[in-house]
C-alpha cells in the first residue's frame, strides 16, 4: 500500500459574489435573490474554514476564482466597444445575462471538476476532469479556466491527466464532485468510486424529476469513468431519487456525504437505496458503515433547509468527524439528531460548526467549497506548493482579500466598470501569490 492523504482545495470566494438568485433547483439561492451581498465576508468566512482544517492536520488546499464580470462571454453574445461600453449595454439590453457573467459560483469547488486518485486509475496518475455544468448558464461558462486553474494547480504530467470537459450538450450533464463520491479502507489503496447521476438522457422511460431540472446524465458519470481508466469492477453507479430531487436536492451532496467506509445519507437519497448500499457493501468486502436518517427524525425539507449532508467528512487520526454549517445548529430537528449522533456509537465521533452564512445564503455548505483530492507523498510534492494552506499564505490571503473586496455587493453594481477593475487587479495579483501564471483570458491577450 501506498500512503496517500485527502486533500481539500477550497474554492477562493471571487471579488462579484452577489445574489442574483441565477440557479433554479437550488432553494437558496431562489430565496435570497436580489439580497446584498458581502464579498469580503464571504471570502474570509471561506477562508477561517481552510485555515481550520489545515490546523487539525488537514492537508488543506486553495483553488483560485473565476475572472467576474466575464467579458470575453458577453462579447459573444453581441455586445461590443470598450469593456465599459459591453458592460453598459448588458446592463441596459440584457440585464440577467450580465447577472450570469458576474457570478462568483465557481467558489463551489465541489462542482469543479471530477477527481480519480491515481490508486484507481489505470495509467497510476490522478485524473482530472472539469465539469461542463451545462445546466445553467452562468457555470456552464466556467469550465475553460477551472482547467486551466487545475492544470496550474497540478501541473507535472508524470503524476496528473488532465481532460477536456465532456461535450456542452444535455445529454452529458456533468456537475464533477457534488455527484462523485469515493470509498476506500486506506487513502492509498483502490476503492470504489460511487457515480450519482439524476436521469437517463437517452431513455425517457427511466424516472426522472418533474419539478426541478436532474443535471446530472448517467451517460456522463459512464464517460468520466472511462476517461479515467477506471476499472468497472471498482465503480457504482446509483440514481438520485426524483422525488427529493423536486424537493430542491440539486445535487447528491445535499442529502449523502461519504468517506472512506461511511456512508451518511438520508434513507430517500436514492432509488432503489437498498441494492445501492449492498452493492457498495460488496465491493468493499463487505467493511463498510451506513448511517441512514430516517424522515422521522430529519425530513428531507428540514436536510435542504440546514444542509446537514452538504458537511464533510473527516478521517482525523483514527476518528471521523463531521464539518456542518451553523444552520445545523439552528434548526432544532437536525440538531438534536447529531447531538444523539455524537453520542451514540455511530463512527462519527466529533462535530465542527462554522459560520458559513454568506455562501449558505446562495445555496453552497461546506462539501460545496471543497474539492477532493487523495495524493501520495510524491504526488503531494509535486503539486504547486504555492496553493497549500499555510500561516504565511492564510495571512497573505486574508490581506489580499481585505484590501481588494467590497463590503457590500447588490445587483445593480455588476455594471460598475470599476468593478471589474477591481477584479482583475485582486486576481493578477493572486496568480501572483500562488504561483498559478497566466490563467484568466485578461491575461492572455
Amino acid at each position: 500500500m501506498t500512503h496517500a492523504v485527502e486533500a481539500n482545495f477550497d474554492g477562493l470566494v471571487g471579488p462579484t459574489h452577489n445574489y442574483a438568485g441565477l440557479s433554479f433547483g437550488n432553494v437558496a439561492s431562489t430565496q435570497n435573490s436580489a439580497q446584498l451581498s458581502s464579498p469580503k465576508q464571504a471570502a474570509l468566512q471561506g477562508l477561517a474554514k481552510m485555515k481550520a482544517l489545515h490546523d487539525m492536520g488537514m492537508l488543506q488546499g486553495v483553488l483560485a476564482p473565476q475572472e467576474r464580470p466575464d467579458i470575453h462571454t458577453l462579447r459573444r453574445l453581441g455586445f461590443s466597444g470598450s469593456d465599459a461600453d459591453v458592460l453598459a449595454q448588458a446592463a441596459r439590453q440584457a440585464p440577467r445575462v450580465l447577472a450570469a457573467c458576474c457570478s462568483a459560483s465557481s467558489m463551489w469547488t465541489a462542482n469543479a471538476a471530477t477527481v480519480s486518485p491515481s490508486a484507481d486509475t489505470v495509467d497510476g496518475r490522478v485524473h482530472f476532469t472539469p465539469a461542463n455544468l451545462t445546466n445553467k448558464f452562468h457555470r456552464s461558462i466556467e469550465h475553460k479556466v477551472t482547467g486551466n486553474i487545475l492544470r496550474a494547480t497540478f501541473a507535472d504530467s508524470q503524476y496528473f491527466a488532465h481532460h477536456d470537459a465532456l461535450p456542452g450538450v444535455e445529454h452529458f450533464g456533468d456537475e464533477g464532485a457534488a455527484n462523485h463520491t469515493r470509498f476506500c479502507h486506506e487513502y492509498g489503496n483502490q476503492g470504489v468510486e460511487f457515480f450519482v447521476f439524476g436521469r437517463y438522457a437517452f431513455d425517457g422511460c427511466k424516472p426522472a424529476p418533474t419539478v426541478f431540472p436532474a443535471r446530472h446524465t448517467y451517460e456522463a458519470s459512464e464517460a468520466v469513468a472511462r476517461l479515467h481508466g477506471l476499472d468497472p469492477d471498482h465503480v457504482v453507479y446509483a440514481q438520485q431519487n426524483p422525488a427529493v430531487i423536486d424537493q430542491g436536492v440539486f445535487h447528491n451532496d445535499v442529502i449523502a456525504v461519504g468517506n472512506r467506509q461511511v456512508l451518511f445519507c438520508h434513507e430517500q437519497a436514492f432509488l432503489n437505496q437498498a441494492e445501492v448500499i449492498n452493492q457498495l457493501s460488496r465491493k468493499m468486502d463487505d467493511q463498510f458503515q451506513v448511517i441512514q436518517v430516517p424522515t422521522s427524525d430529519v425530513s428531507v425539507d428540514d436536510a435542504v433547509r440546514s444542509y446537514l449532508f452538504n458537511s464533510q467528512l473527516l478521517s482525523v487520526g483514527d476518528e471521523t468527524h463531521l464539518v456542518i454549517p451553523e444552520e445545523c445548529r439552528n434548526n432544532a430537528a437536525v440538531w438534536r439528531y447529531l447531538q444523539q449522533l455524537e453520542s451514540g456509537p455511530a463512527p462519527i465521533s466529533k462535530l465542527h460548526v462554522f459560520d458559513l452564512k454568506q455562501s449558505m445564503s446562495n445555496g453552497g455548505g461546506p462539501a460545496c467549497l471543497r474539492l477532493r483530492v487523495v495524493l501520495n507523498s510524491a504526488e503531494q510534492q509535486a503539486c504547486n506548493q504555492n496553493t497549500l494552506m499555510s500561516e504565511a499564505l492564510y495571512s497573505r490571503l486574508t490581506t489580499w482579500v481585505k484590501q481588494h473586496y467590497r463590503d457590500q455587493l447588490s445587483e445593480a453594481d455588476l455594471a460598475d466598470p470599476q468593478l471589474l477593475n477591481e477584479s482583475r487587479t485582486a486576481l493578477d495579483e493572486l496568480t501572483q501569490i500562488l504561483k498559478l501564471g497566466s490563467v484568466y483570458p485578461f491575461q492572455q491577450v
